[in-house]
């Protein structure tokens, strides 16, 4: 069944770069609503150390990550094997938001393809790194990725995209603070 690990090794890091999917969760301190997003493009996810992962944010509908990460740092993300022998694997531990703003974005930045409409980079210190059977995961399988969240991104000029952010992406459903208004100016990020 399952196993607890130490650090992300090889066999881990393998599993990781296969899988074309995977599920970030974040939960607000005291009640409010639990988010999951599933995320694609295998290119926005990186091991950076033996603990340490990140991913690109995209520009997306909310902000419930950032803005939970924020409040409380508290993260899992999980991969899920649906072909090949079965795997669940969850990186459980603390997030932080690394918008352009801040020292060390734009080293971040080149560890991932190149995606129009970047908001940050989430950074996971993992602190349980843990696999299950998934037994009951389905197969599935992969045709390719849908391009529709870069072209949408890429068909929106700055005041476009700034307006977005404004109006989506300021707070939470449950009103937590997610971007500031300087961080809602897209500055032309692309990775």
């Amino acid at each position: 069944m399952g196993k607890v690990h130490d650090t992300l090794n090889d066999r881990l890091r393998a599993f990781i770069s296969e899988q074309p999917v995977y599920f970030v969760a974040t939960a607000p301190e005291r009640g409010g609503h639990v988010n999951v997003s599933p995320k694609g493009y295998a290119d926005t996810f990186v091991v950076l150390g033996d603990t340490t992962v990140a991913y690109l944010d995209l520009d997306g509908s909310g902000v419930e990550t950032i803005a939970h990460l924020r409040e409380n740092g508290r993260i899992t993300i999980m991969f899920a094997a649906f072909s090949g022998p079965p795997n669940i694997l969850r990186l459980s531990g603390r997030g932080q938001v690394v918008t352009p703003h801040d020292e060390g974005f734009d080293g971040l930045l080149k560890h991932f393809g190149p995606h129009p409409g970047v908001r940050s980079v989430i950074v996971v210190e993992c602190d349980r790194i843990a696999d299950s059977c998934g037994y009951a995961v389905p197969f599935m399988s992969f045709d390719e990725d849908r391009p529709l969240l870069d072209e949408w991104a890429q068909r929106k000029d700055v005041q476009q995209k700034r307006a977005y952010r404004a109006k989506h992406n300021r707070e939470s459903v449950d009103g937590l603070p997610g971007l500031s208004a300087d961080e809602t100016d897209p500055n032309g990020n692309h990775s």
